[in-house]
């Protein structure tokens, strides 16, 4: 039995998969407490745990101790004249006509930065060496006295020559055994100082908070007789074992949305779709994703609190618009939707959990388009009549029925993810056009028909059980690291050879931490090279596969820059400008033991033929119901209709039709006629 639980905003999903068997729970998170939800998920399947044989996790609970600043009180040591790097930042303004604008936080305050004397330029070249006896007379006793539960180092050029961070942390690792000691050229040996001191900060951060969190999932697993081994999904769409998890929180950061991406490509992969736009709309936000040839992008860096953090994640674009947005109307008199969510606790004002604000899920039960009798399978009560009480005053305010409230929210829900997709795509060079809407989410069925028609795109795929699809994506996940390395130098003669030589040496480093993991079997090897012209401010990705190297030159090389330039700006540079390489990143892959299977579960409630939609424009119409478990395969049904499944609904408006293939996955089309 392979189980995957991940940890939402407002529930935590699990899904179990033994052969053709499949188990689906749905059940409220915990916030204060998430490994709480991740046992009540467990108990309330009533899965026998020494039947499990592989169980992966993804949670918030690194994003939430940021977002929340609720991690571990961390100290910041830094070559001597850096100490202020963590707050000079960047000269740059989110906000340009924000008078008032503040620059982000960070995490850490001035007075737990420390200076230790040393310095090694750009080359990797020893300036001043490392007085190990100084910091034991002047550092040591202020961190001992700081009683902090995190270091986190970052010495001036690390990345390139690591030597005296790594004296430093052995140093300081045998002086404070209770402290985590988190040092830049483990965590990111990427050039950028503030990108690197904000990254390892970061890491510090969240560090003891997740070792903390997993040990106590480990021993409440133990407790259930689950003996299997625990991975953690990571942000770039890979899972690693909990072990290797615990000397790098921070690439944990956004594991749901990633497992959710990863679910997708897996499961409308086997209908033979590959050009894919991913739509997670869950209970607090909507994560959108451009999937090209079945690959997501990778990111090598991304943000968090307007913090920068330098690690690899899929390429999602995030909005507040979640089942649990809040409906609200501003100074202006302007509806507006989200960012802010009820969340989990109290969570919509339907759910009958003492909320009090008007939400997304409270308009569709207000519309009709999700029936209180019909949520989760049935299994959970929802009260039409509380949420029609939260959304009377947002109506007289601006002077709509309820029911038209309800439809106007909805679709100024729709218009926000709408942009962020268009982000990721139409500004990106990509035609929305091209490509299938893949939603999921237990909202995101609702509202993609209309997210489609908006864009022009004529396909929807929903995946069977979109509720908790992101729950799949993590057993359907396979192991993987990225390495990423700052190695500077012009594209010349010698660069071909350099540029094997480090793929080499990355590979090497990636097959012993593979050995260390115990995870046997073949492991994949992906190379890409950063590349840019000698004074661009920002690199370009060069993909270098085997065969490539092994006969390349630097004619080929600049070749390959100039392409992947070109695909990008739509020129190639002036003639006879250098080109340098900057950064490598090497993925290192080991694919897990067959796909596990993903059916729609089956329905267990009856329901009639047809039900009362309020369309929010003066009237009421009957919408047939289907169940999405017994849809003939093959068979062709049109709307208007709303498709019931145990964690999702389909809203199929006029127009539109929904077939059912072999594989569970339900295809919306525009009606021909």
């Amino acid at each position: 039995m392979r189980v995957g639980i991940e940890v939402g905003g407002t529930f935590t999903d699990l899904v179990a998969v033994d052969g053709d068997r499949i188990e689906l729970r749905k059940v409220p998170s915990t916030p204060s407490a998430p490994d709480r939800g991740v046992l009540n998920a467990l108990n309330d399947s009533g899965i026998d745990g020494a039947r499990v044989s592989d169980m992966v996790h993804g949670s918030t609970v690194a994003t939430n101790a940021l977002l929340e600043r609720k991690g571990a009180r961390v100290a910041f040591v830094t070559t001597a004249g850096f100490r202020d790097i963590l707050f000079l930042q960047r000269h740059d303004r989110r906000n340009i006509y924000d008078l008032r604008y503040q620059r982000p936080t960070p995490v850490v305050e001035r007075a737990d930065c420390f200076e230790v004397a040393e310095r090694i330029d750009a080359h990797g070249e020893v300036l001043t060496p490392l007085d190990l006896e100084e910091v034991k007379k002047y550092l040591l006793p202020d961190l001992k006295k700081g009683n902090y539960d995190a270091i986190a180092i970052c010495l001036l050029s690390s990345y390139v020559n690591a030597a005296h961070e790594e004296a430093l942390f052995a140093l300081l690792e045998e002086a404070l055994p209770d402290a985590v000691i988190s040092i830049s050229s483990q965590v990111t040996r990427e050039f950028r100082e503030f990108e690197r001191a904000s990254t390892v900060t970061l890491a510090g951060y969240v560090q003891p908070v997740i070792d903390r969190y997993i040990a106590r999932l480990e021993k409440s697993l133990e407790a259930l007789g689950v003996k299997a081994r625990l991975s953690i999904m990571q942000s770039n769409g890979g899972r690693i074992p909990a072990m290797a998890m615990r000397r790098n929180a921070i690439a944990a950061l956004f594991s749901g949305p990633a497992a959710g991406v990863v679910g997708a490509i897996r499961q409308v992969g086997r209908s033979g779709a590959g050009n894919l736009i991913t739509f997670d709309m869950g209970g607090t936000s909507a994560d959108v994703c451009l999937v090209t040839n079945g690959r997501p992008g990778i990111s090598p860096d991304t943000e968090i609190d307007g913090l920068p953090v330098r690690t690899p994640v899929i390429d999602i674009s995030t909005v507040g618009a979640g089942g649990g947005s809040i409906v609200w109307i501003d100074d202006g008199g302007m509806l507006r939707v989200g960012p802010t969510s009820a969340g989990a606790e109290p969570g919509p004002a339907c759910y009958g959990n003492g909320g009090t604000v008007p939400t997304l899920t409270d308009a569709h039960v207000i519309r009709g388009s999700l029936r209180p009798e019909a949520f989760l399978g049935g299994t959970m009560k929802i009260d039409r009549d509380l949420a029609i009480e939260v959304f009377k005053p947002i109506a007289e305010k601006i002077g709509l029925s309820v029911p038209e409230a309800a439809s106007a929210a909805l679709r100024l829900g729709a218009a926000n993810i709408v942009r962020a997709i268009q982000h990721i795509s139409t500004e990106q060079g990509k035609d929305p056009r091209d490509y299938a809407l893949v939603p999921y989410g237990g909202a995101g069925p609702l509202l993609a028909v209309e997210i489609a028609d908006e864009l022009g795109v004529d396909r929807v795929i929903v995946p069977p059980n979109p509720g908790v699809l992101s729950a799949y994506g993590l057993i359907a996940s396979d192991f993987a690291r990225i390495y990423a390395a700052t190695h500077r130098f012009l594209v010349d003669d010698a660069a071909a050879d350099r540029v094997r030589a480090i793929k080499a040496e990355m590979e090497a480093e990636a097959r012993a931490d593979f050995e260390t993991f115990n995870l046997g079997g073949e492991v994949q090897i992906d190379f890409v090279a950063d590349m840019r012209f000698v004074g661009q401010a920002f690199e370009v990705p060069v993909e270098l596969d085997a065969r490539t190297l092994e006969t390349l030159d630097a004619a080929t090389l600049e070749d390959l820059f100039q392409q992947a330039h070109h695909r990008i700006f739509l020129h190639g540079g002036t003639a006879g400008q250098k080109v340098e390489v900057v950064s490598f990143r090497l993925t290192a892959t080991r694919p897990i033991d067959g796909l596990p299977a993903f059916r729609e579960k089956a329905s267990e409630m009856e329901r009639p033929a047809f039900t009362t939609f309020d369309t929010g424009e003066g009237g009421l119409r009957e919408a047939a119901l289907h169940s999405s478990s017994e849809l003939p395969v093959g068979q062709a049904v049109t709307g208007l209709a709303l498709i019931e499944g145990y964690s999702s609904t389909i809203y199929l408006p006029d127009g539109w039709t929904v077939t059912r293939d072999a594989d569970d996955n339900l295809t919306l089309e525009r009606s021909r006629a």
